[in-house]
């Protein structure tokens, strides 16, 4: 009788340049969304020293809170432990590793159409949401 192998947990790592918005941003919706199916981190090629505040608060309007969170320097074992990077935005450039898939999610950048402050925020969240949801799927489909 052959016995199944355990599945591996699924995993994400979340980057851009600071770890301060659009990552945080995906980390914690991906984390709302899946809750403990998906082992989610997030991180930046050049992190800042906080959150930017206005993610922060369009989170809170979801019930989403991450106070306790804070910006994380990439590193190529946050890498390799999560197996699947998604890059959000072009500006972060994260290295080539062997064995580690890396997406790149151009989002929505409602700047470029006069949008600024909190309904920039608002439509950054909502787009970065829906393409958590998606994920989502597709990483407990292939678990």
């Amino acid at each position: 009788m052959t016995v199944p192998s355990p599945r591996r947990k699924p995993a994400v790592l979340f980057v851009c340049v600071k770890n301060g918005g659009k990552s945080q941003l995906a980390a914690a919706l991906m984390r709302h969304e899946a809750g403990a199916d998906i082992t989610v981190t997030s991180a930046g090629t050049h992190p800042g020293v906080k959150l930017n505040a206005l993610a922060v608060e369009v989170l809170k309007d979801l019930g989403i809170d991450v106070g306790a969170e804070h910006p994380k320097m990439l590193t190529e074992e946050a890498m390799q432990a999560a197996g699947l990077v998604i890059v959000l935005g072009t500006e972060a450039a994260v290295p080539e590793i062997a064995g580690v898939r890396v997406e790149t999610w151009v989002t929505d950048e409602p700047s470029l159409r006069g949008i600024e402050g909190r309904a920039r925020m608002e439509l950054v969240r909502d787009d970065i949401h829906t393409r958590v949801k998606v994920l989502k799927e597709h990483l407990l489909a292939e678990a």
